[in-house]
């Protein structure tokens, strides 16, 4: 169960763009303990512990423990048609890339814009 709980939260850690340093200042929890989760052994941290994380990371706790996918708030967002929870959710680099990215496409829209008042 412990190398689940690992897996997980470094995939989340890896899918947000999260640092373990980073995740460390937000949870209050130290980043060598962190590097326990995340180690070879990757113990499940208490109750407590895993309620910091899921909240910094906007994941349920269930989740950090099954993989569960349908657990993952993200994926309840998406699948659930709020576009505007989901973009809440992504991590700020990726948040500009997709800022980005619609300026972009904006160049290419010809329909008529909008006048914003």
């Amino acid at each position: 169960m412990g190398s689940l709980f690992r897996e997980t939260l470094r995939s989340e850690l890896d899918f947000q763009d999260i640092k373990v340093k980073e995740l460390a200042i937000k949870t209050g929890i130290s980043q060598r303990t962190l590097e326990g989760y995340l180690g070879a052994r990757g113990s499940i941290p208490p109750a407590d512990v895993a309620v910091k994380i899921a909240q910094v990371l906007n994941v349920s706790v269930e989740y950090l423990v099954t993989g569960d996918s349908e657990q993952n708030s993200k994926n309840k967002a998406f699948a659930g048609g709020c576009l505007a929870d989901a973009i809440s959710m992504l991590p700020m680099g990726k948040k500009q890339l997709l800022k980005e990215f619609l300026v972009v496409l904006q160049k290419f829209d010809v329909a008529p814009k909008p006048q914003v008042e």
